[in-house]
């Protein structure tokens, strides 16, 4: 590590000792928001972790963004997302967005005076995003915007999202008439808290969109039709936030294994000395080292300016699939004290699935690795 990165990285675990940690499983429990921990992340330039430095973002590399993003994970996997989304959204703007977009929109996102997430899934359309029937009609100088987004990060505590919808719904393929806008929230839409099994804390809701007008120049680039693109660009850096997670978690249920296994006895023994016990501490500790490995690789392409589809999709595949592994795996270690809510393992095995869904599935990765594959490698 740079020095820049080590006194990066050891204030973030000062922030989790400090601030995190002793109300995680309390906030957690409750699905309480934690605007407390927001403010804090203010301070830490959080959001604006991978926001240029020319919009007042820390500038951060993708390969020093996962070293954070694993360790708040570790401790809640909640606190991450809280940026993830907002950043996914940074990415699109500081990527295709016009440069009076960047320099209006960018610097309130990196104080965190906007807080954003983006708006894809909806009620019957959520891996394939070129269904989305969420329509935007020009109309002069605005856009007038209908429809309905479902478990959108971001969306009851946020104030902006960056809302994909159809500005041409008969073009064909789809794709060509989708566009991305962003829609601030006191343009009107209305969003609702959804409950959820897992990740806590941090709000998911459906947003309607009744009749909402934006100006025209929300549209992010010059031109429609772009949109599907724009947000799978940025998608790149969500899919590797959620391959940090995934590691984060996977680690934290190994932490706890580990330490249950030698406190824990049974015939006498610390459960540790169990050859049962040992296969499995052994397989966890294995997926983590590999999983971070995978992770890491991915956020060096995205660093490098590469098309890193597949790399990403592997990292997330395989990091995500290794928390839940791990996160089940803790919990038979654990026997019944990990099945008790009051047990961080409990949690652990809740918020693991969330993973192999978001940011597109570990069934669409698979395509995604496979597709890149035979295109890399032709005959």
């Amino acid at each position: 590590m740079s020095e820049q990165e080590q006194i990066i990285l050891d204030t973030v675990d000062r922030f989790l000792a400090r601030d995190v940690a002793p109300v995680a499983q309390a906030l957690e429990r409750e699905d309480v928001y934690p605007h407390e921990l927001v403010e804090k992340m203010k301070a830490l330039g959080l959001f604006g972790a991978t926001i240029g430095e020319a919009y007042g973002g820390l500038g951060l590399p993708a390969s020093t963004y996962v070293k954070i993003v694993e360790r708040i994970s570790a401790v809640w996997m909640s606190v991450s997302g809280i940026f993830n989304s907002h950043l996914i959204m940074c990415a699109a703007v500081e990527q295709f967005g016009t440069q009076s977009m960047k320099e209006s929109v960018l610097p309130r996102m990196a104080t965190g005076e906007l807080r954003g997430g983006i708006a894809l899934t909806e009620p019957d359309c959520g891996t394939d995003l070129q269904a989305v029937r969420t329509r935007a009609v020009r109309d002069g100088d605005e856009y007038v915007i209908d429809g309905t987004k479902q478990w959108i990060t971001n969306s009851v505590e946020g104030n902006i999202l960056a809302v994909l919808v159809k500005t041409d719904p008969d073009t064909t393929p789809a794709h060509k008439g989708m566009s991305l806008i962003l829609v601030e929230k006191h343009a009107g839409y209305r969003a609702t808290k959804l409950k959820k099994l897992g990740y806590r804390g941090v709000d998911t809701g459906e947003v309607q969109f009744d009749g909402v007008r934006v100006p025209a120049e929300n549209l992010v680039g010059e031109q429609e039709g772009r949109g599907l693109q724009q947000i799978l660009s940025g998608l790149a850096l969500g899919r590797i936030n959620v391959a940090a997670r995934g590691v984060g978690v996977a680690r934290a249920a190994l932490d706890a294994s580990v330490r249950y296994a030698q406190e824990r006895k049974t015939f006498g023994v610390p459960i540790g000395q169990h050859q049962a016990i040992q296969i499995k501490l052994a397989d966890m500790v294995t997926r983590v080292e590999a999983a971070r490995l995978l992770t890491e690789k991915a956020a060096i392409a995205y660093d490098e300016a590469d098309r890193c589809d597949m790399e990403a999709g592997m990292a997330k595949l395989f990091a995500t699939e290794a928390a839940v592994e791990n996160s089940m795996e803790a919990l038979r270690i654990h026997g019944a004290y990990g099945y008790s809510p009051d047990n961080p393992v409990e949690r652990y095995y809740r918020d693991a699935p969330l993973l192999v869904i978001g940011e597109g599935t570990n069934e669409m990765m698979r395509l995604i690795i496979a597709r890149q594959l035979i295109e890399r490698n032709p005959i």
